[in-house]
């Protein structure tokens, strides 16, 4: 019993102390300037004004930027996971010549820090005409190394003999593909899906 009386209270203490800095940011927003630098911090503001929050919707385009986070996340989102699930299953069941050897040297490339590729990707977009347009951020984000390679890994997982229960069904690779491989993968799709919503919202904002 004081084992979890003790327990509770840690974590009843814990929780407090992480929502003060939170708390404290939300009271801050309706503080005028200066008043959110004093110590000690004040949590309630004194006056109450929401000067901060016009100067945010009308002077800084928030909305814009929501609206570009929200419709290239969108679009990214459910492009990167169509071309990243159909080339893990490709790589995972189907059997063709240089699969292994494409596949290792697709692998290799994790290994590039992504700042080495900055410069080359840039030039190539801007050769493109495709500099602060949304397909400058929708091409890059269409597929990578990392999300094929997981939903491979993932794909291996599945037995064989549901894909040939299929094909002997009469499925076409579409139908299989949509309707067998896709189901079984949507927790790796799910996951996926998050890293890719949110790292194409981090970089469109602002556009």
């Amino acid at each position: 019993m004081i084992k979890k009386v003790l327990l509770y209270s840690f974590l009843i203490i814990t929780s407090i102390l992480t929502l003060i800095p939170f708390i404290w940011m939300l009271g801050a927003s309706f503080m005028f300037d200066g008043k959110a630098s004093v110590f000690p911090p004040i949590f309630w503001p004194d006056p109450f004004t929401v000067t901060q929050y016009q100067i945010l919707f009308e002077r800084l385009s928030v909305w814009r930027n929501f609206f570009n986070s929200l419709f290239l996340s969108s679009i990214v989102t459910v492009l990167y996971i169509t071309f990243t699930s159909m080339a893990g299953y490709a790589f995972a069941k189907y059997r063709f010549t240089g699969k292994k050897v494409l596949f290792n040297l697709l692998l290799s490339s994790m290994i590039i820090p992504s700042q080495v590729t900055m410069l080359p990707l840039f030039l190539m977009l801007k050769s493109m005409g495709l500099i602060n347009t949304y397909m400058a951020i929708i091409i890059p984000g269409l597929a990578n190394i990392f999300g094929i390679f997981l939903i491979r890994q993932y794909c291996i997982s599945i037995p064989d003999s549901l894909i040939e229960a299929a094909r002997m069904d009469g499925a076409t690779d579409f139908q299989i593909y949509r309707k067998v491989i896709l189901p079984l993968a949507i927790p790796i799709l799910v996951t996926l899906a998050i890293f890719s919503f949110l790292g194409t919202g981090t970089i469109s904002c602002g556009r």
